[in-house]
């Protein structure tokens, strides 16, 4: 669930890119996963470079492959079918195979924000 005090940041054709949230003199990053974004070992960054972080983050790294750890220590490859605010959607990609026509893979739904159990591949 997204929390009250997060401020939406949205690019001009309206998609949203992620929140910040106001911290010490400044702002910290958030992207649309839920997972901070501010450059290490920043407190805060002002309110035009928060903007320019998640513009030029964009949306494009929810269309790579992740890998997903399962409770009994497995991973899985997945990619991501659905993101926001009341939770992300990934499906198995074995081999590609949740591009395949036909294809029903399996889903796996993950709370926001997102824990370590998904990782870029």
């Amino acid at each position: 669930m997204l929390p009250p005090d997060w401020i939406e940041h949205r690019r001009a054709d309206g998609e949203i890119l992620g929140w910040m949230l106001a911290a010490n003199d400044g702002f910290r990053v958030f992207d649309l996963l839920g997972r901070e974004r501010t450059p290490e070992g920043a407190d805060g960054i002002d309110w035009l470079a928060a903007e320019e972080l998640l513009d030029d983050l964009g949306i494009g790294y929810l269309a790579d492959r992740w890998t997903l750890l399962l409770p009994d220590g497995t991973e899985r490859p997945v990619r991501i079918a659905e993101a926001s605010a009341r939770g992300v959607t990934v499906v198995a990609d074995e081999f590609g195979a949740a591009s395949a026509v036909g294809a029903d893979p399996e889903r796996f739904r993950l709370p926001f924000p997102v824990t370590g159990a998904l990782a870029p591949r």
